[in-house]
């Protein structure tokens, strides 16, 4: 009997010790391999009545970021799409012009505007899903693209995306898609399979989303609200996932995440971050974060940069003693700002505006940290010499085959000016970090300063003749993408 007592504990003991280690493991997981971070602010939450978008984008391994204006273009009535996973879908006779980040040979990282000012990017978020179903291996890389091409709205955009969910499937765990044009701001969660639901972020609110979902108490009856699969609540009561008379009120994200995600260590602890650096209430670390909140003051393009360099420093998770101590990637752990950031933007999108002059992207090259926000407005022509490799074209033909040496550093690209600054920046980061972000924030004062008067003359000389708008914004954003190349080269 004592052996078999002995044996049975032992064996509980080895239960206990893999169920530890496999949550560590996935924690680690979370915090270590996704770090992506959006928010959205509502056009009565904004300092100047824009709906803005804040994103960072991050993924491991080596990396590239191109960028390419993409043009009209008009397709045979026999043209298809074919995705990477099977999947068929018919080409529109005509799919938009837009302003296009790739990174060569990823599924889930690129980010687009379109001509009618409807931004898409996302942040990976698990689900609990495992059986989803899929139509003709179902659809993943190509769903962002396609609402770029398509959409004229944000809210056309999420019903859009929702359609091809519904009909091929979502082929990967999990994802929340950022919609947003210059008079809406949608969070879109994508599940394994066919379920999917997107909220309207309220004018007058502040959404904020780390990688896990954020939607909660969901009312698919109140559409201008709410758009999401017809039967997202009784497939989740007949998983057994969800109980009305056990669990209350249907909450999307604890009945859909996979409960690692929603206890990563990382996420919860930028979700607290990104919260409290906007939010007219403060958040404990162990609070119910809510969907969307009211900002404590009107929000700025500005402060959405801050919020996108964020490495917790004067918090309770600054290792660094205000980088005294060394650098935040190795001591503040998952932080706003990563190691693996690839690029960083704010979207200010502004519907009082001809769209080529009101929707702009101060774009962030690399980290945020590191480098400056300069503007890119949407009504170029094309791209500044030596953002990409190629044309658009090619980009698009080749993108899950792109030449073998894509990641190879060279002088002829711009990303690789500014990944070696931030190099060089971690090498001894608390003494040159400083020195870097006061040239660059000389710089963002004087473009910030000056958009004003920039965008008047502009918008004068578009009631007078649009097509040379088009010249003064690719100049523009071309002499401001030429000097922050040859600054990043200089400070090294």
């Amino acid at each position: 009997m004592k052996s078999y007592r002995k044996f049975f504990l032992t064996a509980i003991l080895i239960l206990c010790l893999l169920s530890v280690a496999k949550n560590s493991f996935s924690q680690e997981k979370y915090d270590k391999e996704f770090n992506c971070f959006s928010i959205i602010v509502g056009k009565q939450a904004s300092a100047d009545g824009s709906v803005l978008v804040a994103h960072n984008e991050d993924d491991y391994g080596p990396q590239l970021v191109n960028y390419y204006k993409v043009p009209r273009i008009k397709h045979a009535l026999s043209e298809t799409i074919i995705c990477e996973t099977g999947a068929v879908i018919p080409q529109l006779a005509e799919s938009n012009s837009y302003f296009w980040l790739e990174m060569p040979g990823m599924e889930f990282s690129d980010s687009y505007i379109n001509e009618w000012g409807v931004v898409i990017a996302s942040n990976a978020c698990d689900s609990r899903e495992k059986k989803g179903e899929l139509t003709d291996g179902g659809i993943k890389y190509w769903l962002r693209r396609l609402v770029a091409e398509r959409a004229q709205s944000a809210r056309e955009g999420v019903k859009i995306a929702g359609q091809f969910i519904q009909k091929f499937g979502y082929a990967s765990s999990g994802r929340t898609y950022i919609i947003a044009d210059a008079d809406e701001g949608w969070m879109f969660a994508a599940v394994y399979g066919k379920h999917w639901v997107a909220q309207r972020v309220p004018d007058d609110m502040v959404a904020v989303v780390p990688n896990y979902y954020t939607i909660a108490e969901v009312d698919l009856a109140d559409t201008s609200k709410f758009l999401g699969s017809p039967d997202l609540i009784d497939y989740a009561i007949q998983q057994g996932w969800y109980d009305p008379n056990r669990d209350g009120k249907f909450h999307f994200a604890k009945v859909y995440s996979s409960p690692g995600n929603l206890k990563s260590p990382g996420n919860i602890q930028r979700m607290w971050r990104g919260v409290n650096l906007l939010a007219d209430l403060t958040f404990a670390l162990d609070n119910e974060f809510p969907f969307a909140f009211k900002p404590r003051k009107k929000v700025t393009v500005q402060e959405l940069m801050a919020v996108l360099r964020d490495h917790y420093i004067g918090t309770q998770f600054d290792k660094t003693n205000g980088y005294k101590l060394g650098n935040p990637y190795k001591l503040n752990g998952s932080t706003i700002c990563a190691r693996s950031t690839q690029y960083g933007f704010v979207a200010q999108l502004r519907n009082w505006l001809p769209v080529e002059i009101g929707a702009v992207l101060w774009l962030a090259q690399h980290r945020p940290d590191s480098q400056a926000f300069i503007p890119w407005y949407l009504g170029i022509e094309n791209m500044p010499g030596g953002y990409a490799y190629g044309d658009f074209q090619t980009a698009l033909d080749q993108h899950f085959n792109p030449p073998p040496n894509i990641h190879e550093k060279t002088d002829t690209h711009a990303f690789w000016a500014f990944v070696n600054l931030a190099e060089w920046v971690d090498k001894d980061y608390g003494l040159r970090i400083k020195k870097i972000q006061e040239k660059w924030n000389g710089i963002e004062a004087a473009v910030l300063n000056n958009q004003k008067d920039f965008e008047n003359k502009v918008l004068k000389i578009h009631q007078e003749n649009p097509l040379k708008t088009k010249k003064l914004l690719t100049d523009y954003t071309g002499e401001y993408a030429a000097k922050i190349w040859q600054i990043a080269k200089d400070l090294r």
